[in-house]
């Protein structure tokens, strides 16, 4: 890494006290956090991002130092912290799911466990971040830091798109038969309890009987046949790797790192059940910071033995396991609702009766008006919440996702309403 050029040295020191204070918002989980200090750091950064623009000449992350490392630190954290205000929809809010993407990108590409589907549902989502920053009217440095990352991904997600779309009818089977292959690997590879030599084998096999059905099929010189190739070729890799990781197999350099990142799978999947309740997307930082020092150990793509300067047994385990991880942080990340936390419990609560409610209008009318009093005095409760109108945090304030959570709950009395009416024609 680069030295930081003296010109730099006052910035880096005020993007360190920056996160610092982040750091230390982040720690306090006995309140919510301020929405006004999470703006006023936002527009100190932005000042900083400005000065480093005005210091160096040409895109600012092309000669990367110190610098660059505390500014997407301080960058991922106020993503994090505008999506706890409930800010969802503003530039500084989609900085951690750029990444995210980006690397999940990185890694399907790097495993070539993609189909169309996958890609374009990372479409959907690069489209949605790219309304939000095109409609940025700021047009500050930081947004031109955000749209320069969107047009990384796009440039990503375009180059894997046209090798999906290059694969002729004749071999689309066979393509559809080799990802569902791949995911079998990816899932035995991050089983907790392990996998057996019988199971690789098994998966050899088939490998095998495609290598035979192959030759068929490329006499008509198919287009998508160097694809194909190149896919049953590190389809074979992976499998061979995989068998020679058997029996505690993995080499011993790569141990902790495949240990470290099964812990974080566990701990992403327990969020994942939970994360609606019981996440502040603050926490995510963890993740995110985790994985991307084990990304630092990668060497042009692979992990390699630092002492013996060689590629250890145990390859394809780590890289499955990493893209299980940014899957995971990527379906978090999309499906989090632009409500302030301090408004979450109210939305979660009324998320649980719509549900509910709607089970109940599955099953025809209820029986009675009774059966639907405790929807009533459910939502009479949340609604004797409000203040005027509004729902307010503890302190009085007017937390963001106001007009969602009220949005709800007039839907939850339109449904309630329905059901009374029909259970009293009844």
């Amino acid at each position: 890494m680069l030295p930081v050029p003296t010109e730099e040295i006052p910035v880096l020191e005020s993007l360190i006290t920056i996160r610092h204070k982040l750091y230390a918002l982040k720690k306090d989980r006995d309140s919510y956090p301020d929405k006004d200090l999470v703006i006023s750091l936002y527009k100190e950064t932005e000042k900083q991002v400005e000065l480093v623009d005005a210091i160096r000449t040409g895109d600012i992350w092309n000669s990367r130092n110190r610098l660059n490392d505390v500014l997407d630190d301080i960058m991922a954290l106020l993503s994090l912290f505008f999506m706890s205000i409930g800010r969802n929809r503003e530039s500084p809010a989609v900085y951690v799911q750029l990444v995210t993407v980006e690397r999940y990108l990185e890694q399907i590409s790097l495993m070539g466990t993609y189909t169309d589907t996958i890609l374009l549902e990372n479409q959907e989502r690069l489209k949605d971040i790219e309304d939000i920053l095109y409609s940025d009217s700021t047009n500050s440095c930081f947004v031109k830091v955000l749209k320069h990352k969107l047009k990384k991904c796009d440039q990503a997600l375009s180059t894997l798109l046209s090798t999906v779309q290059d694969v002729s009818d004749t071999l689309k089977p066979l393509h559809e038969e080799l990802l569902s292959i791949r995911r079998k690997l990816a899932t035995l590879a991050q089983k907790q309890s392990g996998y057996s030599k019988a199971e690789i084998e098994e998966i050899l096999g088939k490998l095998r009987e495609l290598d035979n059905t192959k030759i068929e099929l490329f006499k008509s010189n198919p287009k998508g046949k160097e694809l194909i190739e190149g896919l049953l070729e590190q389809l074979h890799e992976e499998a061979q790797d995989l068998r020679a990781s058997t029996d505690n197999n993995i080499s011993e350099s790569l141990v902790p790192i495949v240990e470290r990142l099964k812990k974080i799978r566990t701990q992403l999947d327990r969020l994942a059940l939970t994360h609606k309740w019981t996440l502040r997307e603050t926490d995510l930082y963890a993740y995110h910071l985790q994985l991307q020092d084990i990304e630092k150990l990668r060497t042009n793509g692979h992990f390699k033995d630092q002492t013996l300067d060689s590629i250890p047994e145990g390859q394809a385990v780590v890289n499955f396991l990493l893209r299980g991880c940014y899957r995971i942080m990527t379906k978090m990340l999309s499906e989090n609702v632009p409500v302030a936390e301090a408004l979450m419990p109210i939305h979660n609560q009324l998320s649980t009766v719509r549900r509910c409610l709607i089970e109940v209008t599955k099953w025809g009318k209820p029986d009675s008006v009774r059966d639907l009093y405790p929807y009533q005095m459910k939502l009479a409760s949340i609604d004797n919440m409000r203040v005027n109108g509004t729902f307010c945090d503890e302190e009085g304030n007017i937390p963001e996702g106001q007009a969602v959570c009220v949005s709800l709950l007039n839907e939850c009395y339109d449904i309630l309403h329905e059901l009374i009416a029909l259970a009293d024609d009844s």
